[in-house]
């Protein structure tokens, strides 16, 4: 607990670094929204009231492959932060993926609440914030783990020419990583089970 403790104390920039980041992606992908057209805003809604049509009959079944292929979204996004983590090159790829990230959400959350108002608002909270309270800290510290053990590997290998062993480095960041995919998997079962009930409840609003 102490060595977490004194990590975090040290990446505290880095954590710093990559949620401004984020939270720049968000505000780039709410401003997107004005740019869109008016097809694509008329494209948009009419697949959303589809699919408002669907979760309010029940369409969105609450399954076990419905379990493992939001499991894999998220999955993904962890499995290849980690490995752009473990090459020098992959580590612009990593703030990339956290902006783009940010984007999604914004952008996402930005045409609800145009859209719908407060309706949409509403929704978005339901359908979009409970998971994601627990994904964005987890790829945050995904990210932070993969920059570090990649600024470790320029400072050691290239810079400083040393040749000590990478086990126990590697050993720690594939250890965080394992952990956050178990708690990924446990947000994925939220998600599948429990979110669609939530948003069953505020989907007659907006129809």
């Amino acid at each position: 607990m102490q060595s977490f403790r004194q990590a975090f104390k040290d990446q505290t920039m880095l954590y710093v670094f990559v949620g401004v980041l984020f939270l720049v992606g968000v505000l780039f992908g709410a401003l997107m929204v004005n740019a869109l057209s008016l097809e694509q805003q008329q494209e948009m809604a009419r697949y959303l009231n589809h699919f408002f049509v669907n979760v309010q009959d029940g369409g969105e079944t609450m399954s076990q492959s419905s379990y493992w292929s939001i499991a894999a979204l998220h999955l993904k996004w962890i499995g290849l932060i980690w490995i752009l983590g473990l090459s020098v090159i992959g580590l612009p790829g990593i703030l990339i993926l956290d902006f783009l990230k940010g984007v999604l959400i914004g952008f996402t959350v930005g045409y609800l609440v145009g859209q719908y108002s407060w309706k949409g608002l509403l929704f978005a909270l339901v359908s979009i914030a409970p998971q994601n309270l627990f994904i964005i800290p987890v790829l945050m510290m995904c990210s932070v783990a993969a920059i570090t053990f990649s600024l470790y590997i320029i400072r050691d290998r290239f810079i400083m020419n040393r040749g000590g062993s990478m086990v126990k480095p590697f050993a720690s960041y594939a250890m965080l990583t394992f952990f956050m995919i178990l708690l990924t998997l446990g947000v994925a079962s939220f998600e599948t089970w429990v979110t669609p009930v939530m948003m069953r409840w505020v989907t007659p609003m907006l129809l």
